[in-house]
């Protein structure tokens, strides 16, 4: 007899109609924790402020005015924005890989790359 190539799997969900709609609950039991999700405004500036600075440190772009005619945007909003790239290892990894939620606006984070590395992460990430 041979093994099956299939694995089940159970996940107990509800299903409620409202207002005409299925609509499928989660456990009761999961955490809060898994509600919560990073904002794609965030990674996606983040992201945006790597691929630029890798574009001139490449020499694909030479400067913030060529990069933000390229991109269609002003040369401010570049500029502001490509400060996040050279935020502290520690933070970056926070926001990326772990997903975790900042404490502060996006602004704030920009802001936050002219403080030293090892404050960065507790004004990022303070709680209270």
């Amino acid at each position: 007899m041979t093994t099956p190539d299939t694995i089940r799997i159970f996940v107990p969900l509800e299903y409620r109609r409202r207002n005409g709609r299925t609509q499928i609950l989660p456990p009761e039991n999961r955490l809060d924790a898994e509600d919560r999700q990073q904002d794609p405004h965030i990674l996606r500036a983040l992201a945006r402020a790597w691929e630029w600075r890798r574009k001139l440190e490449t020499g694909e772009a030479n400067t913030i005015s060529d990069l933000a005619a390229a991109e269609g945007l002003a040369d401010r909003h570049v500029s502001r924005q490509i400060r996040l790239a050279y935020l502290a290892p520690a933070v970056t990894e926070r926001l990326m890989v772990k997903q975790e939620i900042p404490a502060v606006r996006i602004i704030d984070l920009i802001n936050a790359v002219s403080l030293p590395w090892a404050e960065q992460e507790a004004s990022v990430f303070e709680t209270g």
